[in-house]
């Protein structure tokens, strides 16, 4: 299964680069906190080499050992997993489930440098992150210059013109989710051309494509809109770098056009699957858009900043994005995160690892209605907007996915799929 290739193969390339990155980054550690960071910076290394190589000779998962607030739920996490009635008793790497055991990896790689100050704080990921960034501008000023003259005159835009804007934009979204660091190992994955000129070619590729159904939640929201209630849409992150800056602008564009009065963005709280959001991410990136020498980046850059003083736009960060349990347990885990969501007209779940969690990562038959798979999780309205990595897709009409799967054996892994996929909820 794609699983196995990614535990076998992709996992480790993700240690090894987070191993050379700590390397090049010796003569640093020392020249800011001197012998001490090199000695920190060797233990990490040491303590990332024996989680590589237990990974790779399918060595049984191991209890955390640190002193991190979720450490304990990770460690029930595990005593659940030993006690499944189906299991095998002890969960190993290759005899586990696979969201289970890569969210491990990622938060032993945490675990490497917090338990090593004075590098606690160091990004392994930061350089992909900041890099896919600058190799994406090209993409990023086709979107912020589309997207200033669009504002130009917003105000004179009809309903349908209005619709085909979001519609537009919910596109860009979708495909900016191509542009995934842990999905290459970390290669190379910028986005080089300008987004919006293949989005027509990219139509026959949405598999479930709900964009109506979002549309006309948001009009009705709006019209039904009292003094004391504001329409609320939150943007539950994925990737840094181009995807997030096609978030902005999506969420830039609900404000401007007044189908939204405030946008609340989820991102993670420790660096996590390469390239995720943190809010040190998301800060950064507005800043460079701010102090970007083209004028319409900088314009984006500027007025962001200014939704984030005047509270119109808010990021939050929550320890559950980054534990291995599915969404459906969310009520249970993080009741607080649960009621929060709760407050949203429209939750929009950004990428492949939010639909595994959304879905319990199960192989599903395709055609198992997505209300269905979500479990019960059902805070508020929600739509998925993913592009298709890994082997679990729900919602399709009777016969889609196995025609798909006979022209394109390899369709739901090679990033070229995606879906707009809504739920209502209750």
């Amino acid at each position: 299964s794609f699983a196995y290739f990614t535990i076998k193969d992709r996992l480790p390339q993700i240690l090894t680069r987070v191993i050379d990155t700590l390397h090049r980054h010796k003569n640093e550690f020392f020249e800011e906190h001197g012998e001490k960071g090199v000695e920190a910076e060797k233990r990490a290394i040491s303590f990332l080499s024996k989680l590589r190589n237990e990974l790779q000779t399918d060595k049984p998962v191991t209890p955390l050992e640190d002193e991190l607030p979720d450490a304990a739920l990770w460690n029930q996490y595990l005593d659940y997993q030993r006690n499944l009635p189906n299991g095998s008793g002890e969960p190993s790497w290759f005899q586990s489930p696979w969201l289970y055991v890569e969210c491990y990896m990622y938060r032993r790689i945490h675990a490497a440098l917090a338990q090593n100050p004075p590098i606690d704080n160091f990004d392994v990921f930061k350089e992909g992150k900041a890099q896919n960034f600058f190799e994406s501008q090209e993409a990023v000023i086709a979107l912020c210059t589309y997207f200033q003259e669009l504002l130009k005159n917003i105000k004179d835009l009809d309903e349908k013109q209005l619709q085909e804007e979001l519609f537009k934009l919910l596109q860009v979204s979708l495909w900016g989710n191509k542009c995934d660091l842990s999905f290459s190992a970390g290669q190379d994955s910028s986005q080089k051309s300008s987004p919006l000129q293949s989005l027509e070619n990219m139509v026959p590729y949405i598999l479930v494509n709900d964009m109506e159904k979002v549309w006309s939640l948001l009009v009705n929201a709006k019209k039904n809109r009292t003094e004391r209630s504001n329409v609320r849409v939150d943007i539950i992150l994925d990737n840094a770098g181009f995807e997030l800056v096609s978030d902005l602008v999506l969420a830039d564009f609900l404000l401007s056009s007044k189908l939204a009065d405030e946008v609340y963005f989820h991102g993670k709280s420790i660096p996590w699957y390469v390239s995720d959001t943190t809010k040190h991410d998301f800060n950064w990136t507005i800043k460079q858009l701010g102090s970007a020498n083209h004028m319409w980046m900088s314009r984006c850059g500027i007025n962001w900043e200014g939704y984030l003083k005047k509270g119109v736009w808010v990021f939050c960060d929550h320890m559950f994005w980054t534990l291995p349990h599915d969404f459906s347990s969310m009520s249970e885990v993080a009741p607080d995160l649960y009621a929060e969501l709760q407050k949203s007209n429209l939750l929009l779940f950004k990428g492949d690892l939010n639909y595994r969690k959304l879905t319990g990562d199960r192989k599903w038959e395709y055609s198992v209605p997505f209300h269905q798979a979500l479990n019960k999780f059902h805070p508020a309205p929600l739509c998925s907007l993913r592009t298709l990595k890994s082997d679990t897709q729900v919602g399709l009409k009777p016969g889609q996915g196995e025609q798909v799967q006979a022209s394109e054996p390899e369709w739901m892994v090679n990033g070229k799929y995606g879906v707009v996929q809504f739920d209502a909820g209750l």
